[in-house]
């Protein structure tokens, strides 16, 4: 037992030895030449199959550590999914390898080659057959299918050989001197150095040369971003900001009235944003129409009235203070239009919409019909969508939060038929209209001013309540009295609204609140409750020692 139990233990460590490599090498080529990255593709299906409630449970302690440790969760949280799945991937190996040795145990002779193809072709196939049923790879099957089984032979046919190299001598029934044995160990430490320095220089080849192609690939991004960025004074198309001429400046630290879009908030479903050729997609409009359209993305362009809005969206998941949560211009075409074109059937009640990365989400025919701004989005900023924020289309829907708004939309289906969206079916709320938020972005220490006599700190943040509008904000300092600040008119009536307050400095520790109301004069829920399921609630703080 004490033999097996050792064997095992080998296995798991021959296992890693193994699997850094063939993830280095598979790294390699994902950012090469776009072949399959069996780590992001097995995650991604284990987030799938995984119940909904264990997901979320997840998805709340991560954003809850980086609230700990103070990391932007807008920035971090696509590369710490990319960063567990590796350590999945490997974790797998170790466990396959561990696994294989114990079967080998079994054997009292040599392993041959054959058993090594055997063991690569059984390990592989599952991980093969995941990444060709959920990955994005533009390739066919068969081109991904040899690619990914020659490296699975090759850790078939690696761990055999380390099986034999370091275990089977000693099931060997004849004597072996102290000598010999002492030799052999040592020949079996030396074989262990070797495959290791092997795996390392393999590994830290492949990691760093994938590395330099990514961030060629995102410099490249990043400057076509930098170029089409939000701007200060009017959109990229050059349309100015309705209220260039507004009084009220936003206090120092605020975030941008206006997101550029290399910092607009990325949530989705995978661990990579989806690739769609634009110049080959359609978009079927079928079911309950009398009149099924196939459009192409310049159809859409051109064949529908442009609309432009300036509109905030934010992520049911976000907390209180969330910063998953961006504005810029949207421009599309009127779904009402293009429902129109299609000729919508007596009965039908829903449009179903699917996409590329396997999102769905149900749209009620009878918000649609209600609200002409509905649109289906083709632009940021005067440019087309960004390829990691759902091109060639999504769908912007007013006051409802970013999970009811699916990106990279493949089919639209008009039915009578009500389906569950994706988020839906794992707990989420089924409306997830936009809650009321007020956040605290700044307290300026490093800007005091001197008015009227008085040292002056200027603090200010966000307001934001979907479409209703924001009537006031008032800022609590410590046991203070609320005090109302100055709110600077929106972009639009979809957009949040800047507030600052000029509070009268104190020295000491002091803790600032803010609440707000909507345009009716409705306060903010101002009880604290989590994200799951309907969005989060509660009052905004911020701490600071002057």
């Amino acid at each position: 037992m004490k033999i097996i139990k050792g064997r095992i233990i080998t296995g798991v460590l021959s296992g890693f030895l193994l699997t850094t490599p063939v993830t280095g090498l598979m790294y390699l080529t994902y950012q090469w030449v776009k072949l399959p990255f069996v780590p992001f593709d097995l995650f991604d299906w284990v987030t799938r199959v995984l119940p909904g409630r264990l997901v979320t449970f997840g998805i709340d302690m991560m954003i809850d550590i980086f609230r700990l440790l103070r990391i932007n969760v807008a920035n971090s949280a696509k590369s710490a999914e990319q960063i567990i799945a590796i350590v999945q991937f490997l974790v797998g190996g170790m466990i396959l390898g561990g696994i294989c040795f114990g079967i080998y145990n079994r054997f009292k002779s040599r392993l041959d080659s054959i058993s090594g193809i055997i063991t690569g072709i059984v390990a592989g196939t599952p991980f093969i057959v995941i990444s060709i049923a959920i990955g994005q790879s533009p390739d066919s099957p068969l081109f991904k299918v040899p690619w990914l089984l020659i490296l699975f032979l090759l850790w078939g046919i690696g761990i055999a050989e380390i099986y034999n190299k370091l275990t089977w001598r000693t099931d060997e029934k004849q004597a072996v001197s102290e000598e010999d044995s002492a030799s052999m160990k040592t020949g079996r430490r030396r074989f262990l150095w070797r495959i290791s320095g092997y795996a390392a220089v393999i590994t830290l080849s492949g990691t760093y040369i994938g590395a330099v192609l990514s961030r060629m690939k995102r410099s490249s991004v990043m400057n076509e971003l930098n170029t089409t960025m939000a701007h200060r004074t009017e959109t990229g198309n050059g349309i100015p900001f309705p209220n260039l001429n507004n009084p009220v400046v936003p206090a120092p630290g605020t975030r941008p009235e206006y997101t550029p879009v290399k910092d607009f908030y990325k949530v989705y479903i995978r661990t990579e944003p989806t690739i769609i050729n634009g110049s080959t997609w359609r978009l079927p409009i079928t079911g309950m129409v009398k009149n099924p359209l196939m459009l192409s993305l310049d159809e859409i362009k051109n064949n529908f009235r442009p609309y432009n809005y300036f509109a905030t969206i934010s992520c049911i998941s976000g907390r209180i203070g969330t910063n998953l949560i961006s504005t810029t211009m949207w421009t599309g075409a009127g779904l009402q239009d293009i429902l129109a074109n299609a000729g919508v059937k007596e009965g039908a009640k829903y449009l179903y919409i699917t996409s590329g990365d396997g999102y769905y989400e149900t749209v009620d025919l009878e918000l649609i019909a209600a609200d002409k701004r509905i649109m289906l989005c083709y632009g940021w900023d005067g440019n087309d969508l960004p390829v990691n924020h759902g091109y060639p289309l999504r769908i912007w829907i007013p006051n409802k939060y970013g999970m009811k708004q699916p990106k990279w939309i493949t089919g639209i289906e008009v039915t009578d038929k009500y389906k569950e969206g994706y988020w839906v079916e794992r707990g989420w709320d089924a409306v997830a209209n936009v809650k009321t938020t007020s956040v605290i972005d700044t307290v300026a220490v490093n800007a005091v001013y001197e008015s009227g006599g008085k040292d002056l700190i200027p603090v200010g943040g966000i307001a934001f309540s979907g479409d209703r509008g924001i009537s006031k904000v008032e800022v609590k300092v410590n046991d203070a009295p609320w005090k109302e600040a100055r709110l600077r008119s929106p972009l639009s009536d979809t957009t949040w609204v800047i507030w600052r307050y000029n509070w009268p400095m104190e020295k000491g520790e002091h803790v600032f609140q803010v609440r707000c109301y909507e345009g009716d004069g409705k306060p903010q829920i101002l009880v604290e409750n989590p994200a799951h399921p309907s969005g989060a609630t509660g009052v905004d703080t911020y701490k600071v020692t002057i």
